[in-house]
């Protein structure tokens, strides 16, 4: 190549790239200085693959994240500008993994002071038993799977939060009962609301309260992943308890 046609050849790309970044950047700016710092600090997603939360937050439902509810962060960092309030008995949380650092869900079901200890997969806090009563739904209909036949439900009562629990038919697990642990300051006691089906502080210990990434409030929308991703309308904007 000539070294006219090499100047050429570099003009035209610089000529198209600046007519590219002509084109773009109020998207690219929108996306660096308002989206980025909005899903870090105010407000996010997180999509559910898995059926730890069931009948609450079934496999192929899209959470919303209020990412506002504990405290400001600076964006893109765990460093807390201000606190206002504290993860609480029943709040659904979207944490840090304190085994691996992947993003879960989980329910808070002990807070620092707390003395959790499980019997027969039944939940006791600070020396009492958990009351739990018959399920108010048919949430056997949400249960998606191979799990739907084996599943039954109640409803758990953590200090006047009452939510769906769910357990699993002939599971013989290690998890249904523990001796009773101490929550301390700064750390917190998660579990899934399907009992059986959920990894969570029995198997990897207490959560950080700098892990916390922001209460879970309602399924943006949801897909059926036994069914070809097909939506789920009948879920799309509901909160969640």
């Amino acid at each position: 190549m000539t070294t006219s046609r090499w100047i050429g050849a570099r003009e035209r790309l610089v000529s198209g790239l600046a007519r590219q970044w002509r084109e773009w950047r109020g998207y690219l700016l929108f996306f660096c200085c308002v989206w980025v710092p909005l899903r870090s600090a105010v407000v996010d997603y997180n999509p559910v693959p898995t059926g730890s939360m069931n009948p609450t937050i079934v496999e192929g439902d899209v959470v919303w994240v209020n990412k506002l509810a504990y405290g400001l962060r600076v964006p893109l960092t765990q460093l807390y500008v201000a606190r206002w309030d504290e993860p609480r008995r029943g709040d659904i949380v979207v944490v840090l993994s304190p085994q691996d650092g992947t993003r879960l869900v989980k329910r808070v079901v002990g807070i620092p002071g707390d003395t959790v200890a499980m019997v027969e997969n039944r939940l006791h806090l600070n020396g009492q038993p958990v009351t739990y009563a018959s399920p108010k739904h048919e949430y056997g209909a949400r249960i998606t799977g191979p799990l739907r036949s084996r599943a039954h439900f109640a409803e758990e009562d953590l200090g006047g939060v009452e939510h769906p629990v769910m357990g699993l038919a002939g599971v013989s697990s290690p998890y249904r009962s523990f001796a009773p642990v101490v929550v301390p300051p700064g750390r917190y006691f998660l579990m899934g609301d399907s009992r059986d089906n959920s990894l969570d502080s029995r198997a990897f210990g207490l959560a950080a309260r700098d892990d916390v990434l922001g209460r879970a409030g309602g399924v943006l929308v949801s897909f059926d992943l036994y069914d070809h991703y097909l939506p789920r309308p009948e879920r799309f904007f509901t909160r969640l308890r």
